[in-house]
């Protein structure tokens, strides 16, 4: 990612277009997701991931929690909005294994965000400056 400036006194909010995900690889995707919400920051993804992506997103999230230290990294809270209905891919689509990641993704330190509502129209987070 590009060298951002500190805020002073918040959270950093970083909003990641489709446009930007599509010429990066799943580990590519994982790798920056993770490097970000390492630094304290939350993650906003306009498209989302995959399936697999977000299992990965997961797997590799686990492998990098330190028991031993609970000041040091302790995990991702995610949260995606689905498309609606109306828009999503058809049935016939979906059982040939077309995937839709046309949603939005919020993610960030398991420390720092609280999901307080989710439906199929909002996602409601609590946000706290570690």
């Amino acid at each position: 990612m590009p060298e951002v400036k500190e805020p002073a006194d918040g959270v950093q909010i970083d909003l990641i277009s489709g446009e930007r995900m599509d010429g990066m690889a799943s580990m590519e995707k994982i790798r920056m997701i993770l490097d970000s919400v390492r630094d304290s920051n939350i993650v906003i993804l306009e498209q989302g991931l995959s399936p697999d992506e977000e299992s990965k997103l997961i797997e590799v999230t686990m492998t990098e929690i330190t028991p031993a230290d609970p000041d040091d990294f302790n995990g991702i809270e995610i949260e995606t909005y689905p498309r609606s209905e109306t828009d999503s891919t058809g049935l016939f689509g979906r059982l040939m294994g077309k995937e839709d990641t046309s949603k939005l993704t919020v993610i960030g330190p398991a420390n720092q965000i609280e999901t307080l509502h989710k439906d199929e129209t909002l996602i409601s987070a609590l946000v706290s400056r570690q």
